[in-house]
């Protein structure tokens, strides 16, 4: 417990320092060193021993997916000009499996053959988790405080799910969730996550309401955002959960002391910043 305290120490400072403070491009580089890290973590966790040769291209196309998203982003969002905007992500989604598959059909036949498994797994963690991560990204972009506000709203939802549902599994669980993926999450705890979902909305919605001296968010979306924006939140959580007990394996990382690696902690969060961004996109209504 105490070393998740100091992360949370060290860590809290950090994510407000970049995301508030620091130039856009710093959010970049931050999500960006996240999936390539991520990435890895992945690899090492689902490829085989033939699959992790697949590492170094797998973490690289991660790395460049937020870039590739905020060159989108940064022309979109661009108003003195007139420069389209390239598709620069499907281009990069593109010559990266592109590669995989050449990869794999140079060493198809052999003893050094790359199981398709390891191919769907380093697609996964090479484009398809940079992808839902970025949605940060695209949060952070949306522009001026809002943008700034927007992109903590998944972090509060998931952080304050994971939580309310700790201590509510601590203190009410007894109805096991989904015992063969993760025996120790209860019912109880899950409804506590819902709890702390909303709870999470709700303060950072008091917070940003006070600095910017306007409403951020109703009631109605506090509770659309916390309670649907937690259920995701506990499916990611579960999911990458999923990965861990098919391979065996306890921690993706030991990057973070008390929490172990990128995808241990920011597994709920690449769930739900997809969510928030999609449903800020077709309901435009904050």
């Amino acid at each position: 417990m105490f070393k998740r305290v100091m992360v949370a120490v060290v860590g809290i400072p950090f994510l407000l320092l970049v995301l508030i403070w620091a130039p856009d491009w710093a959010t970049m580089a931050l999500v960006a060193a996240m999936c390539a890290i991520g990435s890895h973590e992945l690899m090492h966790a689902a490829a085989g021993e033939k699959g992790r040769r697949l590492i170094p291209l797998s973490a690289a196309a991660a790395a460049l997916v937020p870039v590739c998203v905020y060159l989108e982003e940064s022309v979109r969002n661009a108003k003195l000009t007139t420069m389209p905007v390239l598709p620069v992500t499907a281009a990069l989604a593109m010559v990266f499996v592109f590669l995989l598959f050449v990869c794999a059909i140079l060493h198809y036949g052999k003893e050094t053959a790359i199981p398709f498994a390891d191919v769907t797994a380093a697609i996964f963690g090479g484009l398809v988790f940079p992808l839902m991560l970025s949605c940060l990204l695209r949060l952070r972009l949306t522009g001026g405080v809002i943008g700034k506000a927007l992109v903590f709203l998944p972090l509060c939802i998931a952080f304050g799910s994971d939580t309310f549902a700790l201590f509510a599994g601590m203190l009410f669980g007894k109805h096991k969730l989904a015992p063969h993926v993760s025996p120790k999450k209860t019912v109880e705890g899950a409804i506590g996550g819902l709890v702390g979902g909303v709870f999470g909305a709700l303060l950072l919605t008091v917070i940003v309401t006070h600095i910017i001296r306007d409403a951020f968010m109703g009631p109605v979306h506090i509770l659309l955002f916390g309670i649907i924006g937690s259920f995701v939140s506990q499916i990611g959580d579960l999911s990458f959960s999923v990965i861990k007990r098919e391979f065996g394996v306890k921690d993706y990382g030991k990057l973070l002391p008390g929490h172990g690696g990128i995808l241990d902690r920011f597994d709920s969060v690449t769930f739900v910043a997809p969510f928030v961004w999609l449903t800020i996109s077709i309901l435009p209504f904050l």
